[in-house]
């Protein structure tokens, strides 16, 4: 890594992603409430989803306060200096709600419009993915790669469900006809954990419909480094429409497939 920004970045990212994770995984009351619902009854803030995101803004304004935000929670700031953190303080929310270990911290760093830097960190699991733009994949300070690709009829592949009833009724119809062509499906509860298991050859592929921008920044940019493809429709980027990513082979017949099935509408 050469660009001493990108550098700067990457280790802001890195610390403040551990000290909300510690705060997630050591403060996480035995009666965790819910605070407000976002979308549906379903799609739940919980009070340490909002302390995490104030934790994170926090640390970075305080470090470098002309940079812009958009955070999951609320936070959104415009910034003067070209770069700006898109965060997601809690990835798997309602798997944090219920005890469960696939949650995670996502923070990225864009610099004028491109990210440049990603961090994940999955507390439970013991694990921290990064990468900055051009520079590679890793877990734990360990280069990753995706998986050499398999047919598709062998690949294990990933995927997430709306909150919206509507939207996951279509999403079903979807994976009802694409399931019998693969080997199987999961379903992990957190895109950004998704997004680094295909970085690190624990997914062939993934792919989901209705994602924000905090919720696969960081994420995107870890499986791209690690040599997976992402994109959304064909020739678009991965959008709210439609995020794939897979290796490469995997990609290029998995894509398609998706479009065919209609996946990028409900």
């Amino acid at each position: 890594m050469t660009d001493p920004l990108y550098a700067e970045l990457l280790d802001l990212a890195l610390e403040a992603a551990r000290r909300a994770g510690e705060l997630l995984r050591d403060g996480r009351p035995a009666d965790l409430g819910v605070a407000a619902t976002k979308t549906s009854p379903i799609d739940v803030v919980t009070e340490m989803d909002l302390a995490s995101e104030k934790l994170i803004t926090g640390f970075l304004a305080e470090r470098r306060p002309a940079d812009g935000f958009l955070g999951e929670e609320g936070a959104s700031v415009v910034g003067s200096s070209g770069v700006r953190w898109v965060i997601d303080p809690v990835d798997g929310t309602v798997n944090y709600l219920y005890g469960l270990p696939s949650w995670a911290v996502s923070i990225a760093a864009e610099k004028d419009g491109e990210t440049v830097a990603g961090v994940v960190a999955a507390p439970m699991r013991g694990e921290t993915y990064h990468a900055v733009l051009g520079g590679g994949a890793y877990r734990n300070g360990e280069p990753v790669h995706c998986r050499p690709a398999p047919p598709l009829s062998q690949a294990l592949i990933g995927t997430g469900f709306a909150y919206l009833s509507e939207r996951r009724a279509a999403q079903a119809e979807v994976l009802r006809t694409l399931l019998p062509r693969v080997r199987d499906i999961r379903r992990g509860g957190s895109a950004a954990i998704d997004l680094c298991d295909v970085a690190c050859g624990r997914l062939d592929g993934y792919y989901e419909r209705g994602l924000n921008a905090w919720d696969m920044a960081a994420g995107d940019l870890i499986a791209r480094e690690a040599g997976a493809l992402t994109g959304g429709r064909p020739g678009e980027p991965v959008s709210n429409d439609l995020a794939v990513a897979a290796s490469p082979d995997v990609f290029a017949t998995l894509q398609p497939l998706l479009e065919e099935l209609g996946a990028w509408h409900d």
